[in-house]
């Protein structure tokens, strides 16, 4: 038996969604955490130059700070990370609108390091509909972009689609897809959870749920801590098994109120689509340093140390390896 911090320091952790405020602190952050790897946001509202842009600077990043990371192309990238101790960076993007109308921008991207591309953010683009209107569900060029991005690997996020999108998404797709980051409506309703039955029709067909730990949507709201979110693990980890769930908190780390003004309006400026109120992460994981913390209340609440390796990190592992065609 080993204790929770030698059970953290072994696993291999992995978060399925990071959009925080790219500098050396969050970096020194992530490795205080024992990150293994992130798939980090490099794309909400922006168009192809405005997201290749993006990329340069990340890739920047990681060559300014190659003490602390390393870029993901492969799952072998993520175990040398691992063995290295430094934090993988799995490039992701929060909506398709980067590839615009052009199909042939998906191998583009994955050629650059994009493994995960959600098809929607909030709203209607060319693939689909987000959660935040009403949902006409997956277009047909949308079918086009589904075979092509499993054609290349790169995984198909839904974790902002409508159902009725996700739904298609779901069905079209000749590889497993993702939840990367969403929490249970039977705990909390709102648009951006899922019910039961949506979570157990992506399991059932081979997908996958990270669970995120983001206040709004936690049934505690401002007032959660680690136990909360370790509630919410549970309550996905009861309809989707051990094998199909991971972590996703979807970190803000560092962010001020434009970031969240962008987020909450459509295309990052016109109509408001919500209002998040007051963001604090839950007591006990509030920073990224803070990930041993959930480690030992998984553990707490009474999962085994071979569950908590799957949670943890090794579900994703498995996941991007089937999705990646490795």
């Amino acid at each position: 038996m080993m204790n929770a911090a030698e059970l953290h320091d072994e696993a291999i952790v992995i978060d399925g969604l990071i959009c925080a405020k790219w500098n050396r602190e969050l970096f020194e952050d992530m490795a205080k955490g024992k990150l293994t790897a992130a798939n980090c946001t490099v794309s909400f509202w922006e168009n192809f130059e405005g997201t290749v842009r993006n990329i340069v600077e990340m890739n920047q990043l990681i060559e300014a700070n190659s003490d602390l990371l390393t870029k993901v192309y492969t799952t072998k990238d993520i175990l040398r990370a691992k063995q290295e101790g430094r934090t993988g960076v799995m490039m992701g993007f929060q909506n398709a609108h980067a590839f615009e109308d052009q199909i042939g921008y998906v191998q583009i991207f994955k050629d650059l390091g994009v493994g995960i591309v959600q098809m929607c953010y909030n709203t209607q683009n060319l693939v689909g509909t987000g959660c935040y209107e009403r949902d006409g569900g997956l277009s047909g060029f949308g079918r086009e972009i589904v075979a092509e991005m499993n054609r290349v690997g790169m995984l198909c996020d839904l974790s902002h689609v409508g159902p009725n999108t996700a739904k298609e998404v779901i069905m079209e797709s000749k590889k497993p897809v993702a939840y990367s980051h969403c929490l249970p409506s039977g705990l909390k309703e709102h648009p951006r959870n899922r019910s039961d039955e949506e979570l157990k029709f992506i399991a059932d067909n081979g997908g996958f749920v990270g669970v995120t730990m983001f206040t709004p949507f936690l049934r505690a709201g401002v007032n959660a801590t680690v136990d909360d979110y370790v509630e919410a693990i549970q309550y996905v980890y009861n309809i989707v098994g051990e094998d199909a769930i991971g972590i996703g908190t979807d970190f803000t780390q560092g962010h001020g109120e434009d970031f969240f003004e962008y987020l909450t309006h459509d295309k990052g400026y016109a109509r408001r689509l919500t209002r998040f109120g007051e963001i604090i992460n839950p007591k006990g994981i509030r920073t990224v340093g803070e990930f041993p913390n959930l480690t030992e209340a998984l553990l707490r609440h009474g999962f085994t140390e071979r569950q908590v390796c799957k949670i943890m990190g090794e579900n994703w592992v498995n996941l991007l390896r089937e999705v990646w065609g490795e």
